[in-house]
């Protein structure tokens, strides 16, 4: 590869070449489905398409928090969609989401199904339809979004920018990989002068910013994402390490790391959850004990 300091960009980009890293297979200029292939369906009112990355568990969790609270009407098959084989580009899945990224949920509890994109609008959507986990008195419901929206926008910079230049590009380029260390380890230090002031993100009671947050920034903070703890000395952040194990000690939070999951200890990877039963009897550890 051209080093960065003898590249100069033509005056219009075209694709000529591979992009190089680990996720080359998938990338491409172009929106759309690459190969016709349709979405199943279950039997339940609310049907996931995801994987378990931590865009995935934002969802999975507000599931199975809501399925908590006694909410019957989110039970929801979770099937797996494999990104690193390009399922998000079948015709299904572009048909649900035309953005082809994970997750994608199609509701089909009313007469009409009714499909929901963007992970932020998913949980602000089953927040309105179930009447939880989104405050509903004027300033707290705002902070609640600004946190949430917060997410949304920031972490780009943290999975597209740090986790891809120091984890999957094929080279290690010093000037992407500071760029993006000191705009995570900010963006982590904004979450911590948070929760210094804050039991929950968004204030005192658990909310969808909790939900949208800890996958990304406690998966910094406990999981050791992208390899990265140290790199980027987590555990500076002390107020982000209570929280986050605040929310690991949630069976729903626990649980929804578990679907959709395809790293990681056997016993932790459910790849499709159709029934609550499956979290006892379909973990990858029980199906090979079972073949």
């Amino acid at each position: 590869m051209t080093d960065s300091s003898d590249y100069t960009p033509p005056k219009v980009w075209s694709w000529t070449k591979p992009s190089g890293g680990r996720f080359e297979n998938i990338n491409r200029p172009i929106a759309g489905p690459t190969h016709e292939k349709e979405l199943p369906v279950g039997r339940h009112p609310l049907q996931l398409y995801s994987q378990g990355t931590p865009n995935g568990v934002k969802v999975t969790v507000m599931l199975e928090e809501l399925l908590a609270l006694g909410h019957k009407g989110a039970e929801y098959d979770a099937w797996l969609i494999r990104i690193g084989n390009g399922d998000q580009f079948g015709s299904g899945f572009v048909a649900v989401n035309p953005n082809s990224k994970i997750s994608a949920l199609v509701d089909r509890s009313g007469p009409k199904p009714i499909r929901v994109f963007e992970t932020g609008a998913i949980l602000m959507y089953l927040a309105e339809k179930f009447g939880e986990f989104l405050p509903t008195e004027v300033s707290a419901r705002a902070e609640c979004l600004s946190w949430l929206f917060w997410q949304m926008g920031s972490t780009p910079y943290v999975g597209g920018g740090f986790g891809h230049f120091y984890a999957y590009a094929p080279t290690k380029i010093e000037y992407a990989i500071d760029r993006f260390a000191m705009e995570t380890k900010r963006l982590l230090d904004v979450l911590d002068r948070r929760l210094a002031e804050s039991e929950y993100v968004a204030g005192s009671a658990y909310t969808i910013a909790d939900i949208a947050i800890f996958p990304w920034y406690g998966g910094l903070a406990k999981f050791g994402q992208y390899g990265a703890a140290e790199f980027l000395a987590v555990h500076e952040y002390k107020n982000v390490q209570r929280w986050a194990d605040m929310l690991l000690e949630r069976p729903a939070v626990r649980r929804g790391r578990m679907v959709n999951r395809l790293s990681g200890e056997p016993s932790s990877q459910l790849h499709e959850r159709h029934d609550a039963s499956d979290f006892d009897t379909k973990t990858q550890d029980k199906l090979a004990a079972a073949n």
